[in-house]
């Protein structure tokens, strides 16, 4: 079987689109077409049944794009193999990681690695949550860290930091004058929130719902330092890291008020590939990971 038809097939099939798959193959429309006529006159069976915008895959299609699907994924495992070692050759181990945890605990832990492997060369990508996820599922970088659990069957997720999540207010604020705060006193303010769908949102969603809580509004930003600003700022409240926020408290430009709440904490994951190489290198980093003492990082 000619295996460059039968990726032009899978790319068509998996995507649905023409130009979608030919997009990925870097090669026109009509050649991905020809690819796939090809293949269907070679074998005097039809795979799709019509070739459009949207490609339909038939009985047949459907039983060959499963093993293409299979077939494809191992050369991937293959091409992550050699570089594993191509890298590792040269001393140098990818991590991606969200940002509070790639920006206020990571460097810390890469300190220390450091001293192990003092020639290896780490980089290190800070990436929204998606994309330490996707990078990872790409076989991109050789750990990920991220804020919130995630069900992948193609990737090995572990539980390394939890966190204490506060309020930020203004030092004059009304609220600044509370050692704790209930839920219910957030009702009628401002919140000034981490982008959608982060772990900040999901609490005071979470919240939202459990207290049966109204806020005047909703400000949303996409990074720590910005939702700190807007609050110094007066444009809000807001739930975020104690760690993030541990300079400002110190030189007294933000109160952090507790939340008596069990839900507002916040979990950090290590993610890999399930079928990832674990070099001695990148098991040591994981033990690193997982037996540093957070008293060093979480002061």
């Amino acid at each position: 079987m000619n295996l460059n038809q039968l990726k032009i097939f899978y790319m068509a099939a998996k995507h649905g689109n023409l130009r979608v798959a030919a997009e990925h193959l870097c090669v026109s429309q009509p050649a991905v077409t020809r690819g796939i006529q090809r293949l269907q006159n070679h074998y005097e069976i039809k795979f799709f049944k019509r070739l459009g915008r949207k490609l339909e895959l038939t009985y047949s299609g459907i039983g060959l794009f499963k093993i293409a699907e299979k077939i494809f994924e191992l050369e991937g495992q293959a091409e992550a193999y050699i570089q594993d070692f191509q890298h590792h050759k040269r001393g140098h181990m990818r991590i991606d990681a969200s940002e509070t945890f790639g920006a206020h605990y990571l460097p810390f832990i890469v300190n220390r690695f450091t001293r192990l492997y003092p020639k290896l060369l780490i980089s290190v990508k800070t990436l929204p949550h998606r994309g330490v996820v996707q990078r990872t599922m790409e076989r991109i970088n050789d750990l990920g860290f991220i804020s919130s659990h995630i069900e992948n069957h193609k990737l090995i997720s572990h539980s390394v930091l939890e966190e204490d999540l506060v309020i930020i207010v203004p030092p004059d604020h009304e609220l600044s004058k509370n050692e704790r705060l209930k839920p219910s006193d957030l009702e009628g303010y401002s919140m000034v929130m981490y982008e959608k769908g982060s772990v900040h949102q999901q609490v005071i969603d979470g919240l939202i719902r459990k207290h049966n809580i109204s806020l005047s509004r909703y400000v949303e930003f996409s990074s720590n330092e910005a939702v700190k600003r807007a609050v110094e700022a007066g444009a809000g409240i807001a739930l975020i890291s104690r760690k993030v926020v541990s300079e400002e408290i110190e030189t007294g430009k933000l109160k952090a008020v507790p939340l008596c709440d069990a839900d507002t904490k916040q979990n950090f994951y290590m993610i890999y590939r399930n079928d990832k190489i674990l070099s001695n290198p990148i098991r040591a980093m994981m033990d690193i990971v997982t037996t540093f003492p957070h008293s060093e990082i979480a002061a």
